[in-house]
């Protein structure tokens, strides 16, 4: 049963494609038979013949797309931009001013004072009050913290 004919002008008839003409499987040969535009009209009339509804463009590609590492750069993000460089400036320069302070008062002795600087460089502490923590237990400050 050959219904391609009937297939091709029903879709002409129903201004859709082909691939969107549905035909009932059980009144195949009725179609077969139709070889005329009328006989296709009288078969949609009836409800043999159908159009199905337009098929959704498939959202896999985008999913996988979207699953990517993207759009994870500086423009795309919200909320306010610290300057990392800027907040360990501010860091450093708080603790090295507070030993030279203490250099200044006699509290820590020279050689103490540069092993404590170079660690300050190195980005040993998190902030000053740890700096202070690290004397503290290290007793390189000899009066408690009067600085």
């Amino acid at each position: 049963m050959d219904v391609s004919v009937a297939r091709r002008l029903a879709a002409s008839v129903l201004k859709v494609g082909e691939s969107r003409v549905w035909i009932d499987p059980e009144r195949l040969e009725e179609v077969s038979a139709a070889i005329t535009r009328e006989d296709v009209r009288r078969l949609i009339k009836d409800g043999v013949i159908k159009a199905l509804p337009p098929s959704t463009p498939s959202r896999g590609r985008l999913r996988i797309r979207k699953s990517k590492k993207r759009g994870k750069g500086p423009g795309s993000k919200k909320g306010p931009r610290i300057d990392e460089k800027a907040v360990w400036i501010a860091r450093v320069r708080s603790q090295r001013r507070y030993l030279k302070a203490l250099k200044a008062k006699g509290l820590i002795d020279r050689k103490s004072f540069w092993r404590v600087y170079k660690l300050v460089k190195g980005g040993t502490f998190r902030s000053l009050s740890h700096l202070k923590l690290y004397l503290s237990e290290h007793k390189l400050v000899k009066v408690k913290e009067s600085a």
